[in-house]
């Protein structure tokens, strides 16, 4: 999780998410919405015979997951910079549950303080298996945004029962 300006991060800062388990949802909307009906994802029968004898969670879908199991404050986080080196290192199944681990291993100063900030990520199943590593940068603001006061209902009256 970054949740810190980009002055306040350091190199070593390490956080760890919650589980998450792999559905079969999961994995069928995912077909749905990217079009990807390979037959190891979608198919028990074809995926019986395959190399693992099930079905594989899509590794786009693995990566998604366990990048998203690290929340990202929105205050401090402009954008997603890129991922560099993603390596699949183990399968994942239907069922499974992931676990992510991220590391802040380098920081780099932009302009106004802001500056991107790199971490390794890890995914880990409950096997214990890191199941995927990869580099990813997020631009980080060096000043907190603060959300536009907006309340609809400020200028609303209730009635008081």
């Amino acid at each position: 999780m970054i949740d810190q300006t980009f002055g306040e991060l350091a190199v070593g800062q390490v956080r760890t998410s919650r589980g998450r388990t792999l559905t079969e949802t999961d994995v069928v909307n995912f077909c749905m919405l990217t079009g990807n009906w390979l037959e190891i994802h979608s198919n028990v029968e074809f995926a019986r015979e395959a190399l693992y004898g099930q079905r594989l969670v899509q590794g786009s879908l693995v990566f998604s997951i366990v990048n998203a199991l690290m929340p990202f404050d929105a205050g401090v986080v402009e954008v997603f910079y890129g991922v560099d080196r993603l390596r699949f290192l183990k399968p994942s199944f239907i069922g499974d549950t992931v676990w992510a681990r991220s590391e802040i291993i380098d920081l780099r100063p932009k302009k106004d303080g802001a500056g991107v900030a790199t971490c390794e990520l890890l995914g880990v199943n409950q096997r214990r298996e890191t199941i995927l590593r990869c580099e990813f940068s997020l631009l980080i603001r060096g000043e907190r945004l603060e959300p536009a006061a907006c309340d609809p209902f400020a200028e609303m009256e209730f009635a008081k029962s």
